[in-house]
């Protein structure tokens, strides 16, 4: 007998009831359709018509349905929820999502992968996206961050050089590990988010069982123009699991979409999975004495120092209604701030400000922010034209200054503004000698219970094992500055691994 359908795998029979049947078909353009399992040809036998429109529509089509993937995060799953406010932080920044207690406001999620193609597995080892878009009274708040609070570097001109190094080798065509090894031993500051990935945090069991951050260090403005700098952190309620690495193994083969799966069907159930906010406030007073750079997205702010402090929850209680046009097309900038939020000196985030909205124009096209999941709920610009305008502004005037009623500049907005007072010689400023080691000592030796801390050796030898001999030496060198017991058992496993391979 065969075992209950769950409700995905119920969709078709679910729309069913719903909808029943739709009438007649059309061409795209709204024609009704005689006849749609045959093509128009010259006899039985004969060749197609160039004259078969319903034909050509339906091919034409068919060949444009594939948008070039994102070339990070291409793999992800999503649904749609809110957001409602549970302490009032008035006093750090006037940002109308949070302008008061039980303040609700829509928003959309996007988890992924970070190294995985679009048909990749869901469960391999990687880093996740976790990427939020506020739909606020002013406009689309996104922010776009990671299961982890740090990431690999520190510097955005390394950043396509590290995605190469987790993709595929361009001759094989094949992944590499010495290719990452390489990477990650040449740039020590990726040690402590090596040592993340290589823990049991780096296979999450599933997309409700991970924490979220976002990552970098922002700016909270308040009415006094007041700047406050933060953290997010977003703590799942469905508590943290993580997979051991046969099974990830295992679902990688047997169920490829177990994350996305997870995911809808507990939506579809109604357990609804939530994750509850919190935020570390910096002042910049404290930023300028601060012992580490409150500015390195490699480095974690002390939490003794600078407590969570609950800001709201989110949850998620709706599933897309269409996947391509809700998720695939669903885009996330970092520059998208509100007025009460805005960036800091952080180099990752700076780069990204620019990456992310390049790249969506390059997917998506220059109308990107007009697709509906994207779309905040009032836009009052002079962008014009480019492929699929869906809102032209009708006959509004396309220029500024302008005497018939066009959208004004209000200069109140100017106190959001976080003007940074810099100072120093123009010129390239490598962070590489900087200290690389000491919270990825933290992790390793505070964080990490006995058995977490063999996992990791474990689990950094199975992958560094396949590297090239002087990468691995070199990659064992950079664990002896985190912990030399922890380099020697790199060491010995590699040894062992070796020698079983031979």
């Amino acid at each position: 007998m065969a075992g209950k359908r769950n409700p995905a795998q119920n969709q078709l029979e679910n729309y069913f009831k719903e909808k029943g049947n739709l009438g007649i078909v059309t061409t795209s353009t709204g024609e009704p359709i005689a006849y749609k399992d045959a093509s128009v040809t010259v006899g039985k036998k004969g060749p197609i018509v160039l004259s078969d429109w319903e034909l050509l529509d339906e091919l034409s089509h068919f060949n444009r349905e594939r948008i070039p993937e994102r070339v990070v995060h291409a793999k992800g799953g999503g649904a749609f929820g809110y957001f409602q406010v549970t302490t009032d932080i008035t006093k750090y920044t006037e940002a109308k999502v949070f302008s008061k207690v039980n303040k609700k406001t829509e928003m959309a999620v996007r988890f992924s992968r970070v190294a995985g193609e679009h048909g990749a597995a869901d469960t391999p080892r990687d880093l996740h996206g976790f990427a939020m878009k506020f739909y606020t009274d002013d406009g689309i708040w996104d922010l776009v961050g990671n299961n982890t609070p740090i990431f690999f570097i520190r510097d955005p001109i390394l950043f396509p050089h590290f995605i190469h190094t987790q993709k595929r080798n361009p001759v094989t065509n094949l992944r590499d590990p010495t290719m990452v090894w390489d990477f990650f031993s040449l740039r020590p500051e990726t040690t402590h988010q090596v040592l993340w990935l290589y823990s049991d945090r780096g296979i999450p069991d599933g997309f409700r069982h991970m924490d979220g951050f976002g990552s970098h260090t922002f700016s909270l403005i308040n009415k006094d123009q007041k700047v406050t700098y933060c953290k997010f952190h977003f703590k799942t309620d469905q508590e943290i699991k993580n997979l051991d690495p046969k099974i990830a193994t295992q679902l990688a083969g047997s169920n490829p979409d177990y994350y996305i799966e997870d995911l809808y069907n507990a939506i579809a159930n109604g357990d609804y999975p939530s994750w509850t906010m919190y935020i570390q406030v910096m002042t910049p007073e404290q930023a300028a004495n601060s012992s580490v750079d409150p500015f390195d997205l490699t480095k974690t702010w002390s939490k003794k120092t600078y407590p969570l402090m609950e800001v709201g929850k989110f949850v998620l209680n709706r599933n897309a209604t269409n996947y391509f046009a809700e998720i695939e097309q669903l885009a996330f900038n970092p520059s998208s701030f509100v007025p009460g939020i805005n960036g800091s000196p952080d180099r990752m985030l700076q780069g990204r400000i620019f990456a992310y909205h390049d790249s969506h124009i390059y997917r998506l096209g220059a109308n990107y922010a007009q697709l509906p999941v994207n779309c905040p709920f009032k836009v009052n610009n002079f962008q014009r034209d480019g492929k699929a305008t869906i809102n032209n502004k009708g006959g509004a005037p396309n220029y500024h200054p302008n005497s018939f009623g066009g959208p004004n500049s209000d200069l109140k907005l100017k106190r959001y503004q976080n003007f940074q007072y810099v100072e120093g010689k123009i010129g390239q400023y490598d962070t590489i000698d900087e200290d690389n080691f000491s919270q990825a000592t933290d992790f390793y030796k505070r964080v990490l219970k006995e058995d977490e801390r063999q996992r990791l050796v474990n689990n950094i030898v199975d992958d560094l094992g396949g590297a090239a001999k002087k990468v691995q030496d070199r990659a064992v060198e950079n664990f002896k500055k985190v912990d030399l017991e922890f380099a020697n058992k790199v060491r010995d496993g590699l040894k062992r691994k070796a020698t079983v391979n031979v």
